[in-house]
């Protein structure tokens, strides 16, 4: 049995709508957030040494394994149970798109959606009266000379990309599609993704209607992503 580890309002949503993409059978051990922190519970670090979800767990194989780290599970699950579904055919163009967009998802989108989280809590954090202007003149400065002009410019390329295309991959839905969900719902709920972008906002109307990813948020619980 696959195990997900998953922690609510986090990327390992994506993980059990894979498994329902692919008709698997898995269990789901839930962990909540700090209402404080908003930081994974110390219990995660017993499955996985960092302590973070998504991670999975699967003992139906000879050697019962754990794999952490959301391309790492996707390209797992793919492999060990796709029996050729959600990836294009190796060597094809499909294919090399494929790969560059499982991995373009936290490598390019994540980090500077993750910097506007943070500055974002920056310029509201308490601080003395005396000083809040100049940690908001920082944060303000930040997001508008290097978040904000990284975020429009990603964010161009891929309504561009989907432009020659229904899916990040090709014609067809892919895990890709999958990896790809994550900074794009974060993006649209906190980081100015609208309607001036109509490919992208019909993408995300597009996974938001598939069934599988409508039992994966019934098996997950509530996600602030789409709400």
């Amino acid at each position: 049995m696959i195990t997900v580890h998953h922690l609510e309002n986090s990327r390992s949503q994506r993980v059990l709508w894979l498994l329902e993409e692919l008709g698997l059978h898995y269990q789901v051990q839930r962990y909540a957030r700090d209402p404080k922190t908003m930081l994974a519970p110390p219990e995660l670090a017993r499955v996985h040494p960092l302590g973070k979800s998504p991670v999975i767990s699967d003992d139906a194989v000879p050697t019962p394994i754990t794999v952490a780290e959301s391309g790492a599970i996707v390209e797992y699950l793919v492999d060990a149970y796709g029996g050729g579904r959600l990836r294009p055919p190796p060597g094809t163009a499909e294919a090399r798109c494929y790969t560059y967009w499982l991995h373009f998802s936290e490598g390019s989108l994540m980090p500077p959606l993750l910097m506007k989280l943070v500055f974002d809590k920056v310029r509201s954090a308490p601080v003395p009266f005396f000083i809040k202007p100049v940690v908001k003149g920082i944060a303000d400065k930040v997001t508008s000379s290097f978040i904000a002009p990284n975020l429009t410019r990603l964010l161009d390329f891929m309504e561009t990309e989907l432009a020659s295309r229904p899916w990040f991959a090709g014609a067809d839905f892919s895990a890709a599609d999958i990896q790809m969900s994550f900074p794009l719902e974060a993006a649209a709920a906190r980081a100015g993704l609208n309607a001036s972008r109509p490919r992208l906002m019909d993408w995300l109307s597009r996974i938001h209607a598939r069934p599988a990813y409508q039992r994966a948020l019934q098996a997950g619980g509530p996600y602030s992503m789409v709400d």
